[in-house]
């Protein structure tokens, strides 16, 4: 398939070269262990990793079907994330490293996961949060180099364009709390971050992880209100003496020109 855009191809690329750097290899070993956990208990037949094939986001997972395809040369299936050559409802899981920081049109690649997803079928991605020491280092940067590059989309949003696809968020997490620092020693001093920023400073995650299942507004046929019918009186003659017409101490006993009569409810045929 024609690759629409080459700047998310070329995009893509260097993100893959950015991730085999000590810094890169940092975010890849955290973020690792979400997508195992996020993965392991999500059954079908069909899952679909984007990008970054040097990532075994899907190792945990224990479909038949496991796809790879992206932009990168090293995908084995070459396609843009706007035009999966999938029909619809076809897949049960898709895997979007980083897919939205680094593709010209986010939105758009979201609308094609949920065209190809099945109902009640899952996408798990992740992304650079920029309300973070990583989003100031990228302004500090001037948005130059890799990953400063991405557009570092707000969790808040992710969620918003996900709920207007018909997703809903079942698990949300961010990471990295220590500053992107190049050298390793650096970072281990400050690996304390790590538990004190998830508990003091939970939206200031250099990255965030989010899973969200499609949900499929079902039918449900409203048949009439039929109610019983209630039984209905029916007129029937009863004599009743007429007391005007005999004397008194006489017996009183019905006459047919004194016959009155009266309502007593019976049943109705059904």
């Amino acid at each position: 398939m024609q690759v629409s855009n080459e700047s998310a191809n070329r995009s893509s690329a260097a993100f893959a070269d950015w991730l085999r750097s000590p810094l890169g290899e940092y975010v890849a070993t955290r973020e690792q262990v979400f997508f195992d956990r996020a993965v392991a208990d999500v059954f079908g037949y069909y899952a679909l990793q984007l990008d970054q094939p040097a990532l075994p986001l899907l190792r945990s997972n224990r479909m038949p079907t496991r796809l790879l395809a992206g932009l990168s040369a090293a995908c084995p299936l070459h396609c843009d994330p706007v035009q999966l050559p999938f029909p619809a409802a076809s897949i049960d899981l898709v895997i979007l490293p980083h897919t939205l920081d680094f593709h010209p049109d986010p939105r758009a690649v979201l609308r094609e996961v949920e065209r190809v997803l099945v109902p009640e079928g899952r996408v798990i991605l992740s992304g650079f949060n920029p309300w973070s020491l990583w989003g100031a280092t990228r302004l500090g940067k001037r948005r130059r180099g890799m990953p400063w590059q991405g557009q570092f989309l707000s969790v808040p949003r992710v969620k918003d364009w996900l709920a207007l696809l018909g997703f809903e968020t079942t698990a949300s997490q961010l990471d990295c709390y220590v500053p992107p620092l190049l050298r390793a020693g650096w970072r281990d001093k400050f690996a304390f971050m790590e538990k004190a920023g998830a508990r003091w400073w939970p939206i200031g995650g250099g990255v965030y992880c989010i899973s969200a299942v499609k949900r499929v507004r079902g039918m449900r046929l409203i048949t009439p209100g039929w109610k019983k019918a209630k039984p209905v009186g029916r007129a029937v003659a009863v004599g009743v003496p007429d007391r005007r017409s005999q004397p008194a101490g006489a017996p009183t006993t019905p006459k047919q020109t004194g016959v009155t009569a009266r309502a007593t409810p019976t049943q109705t045929d059904n």
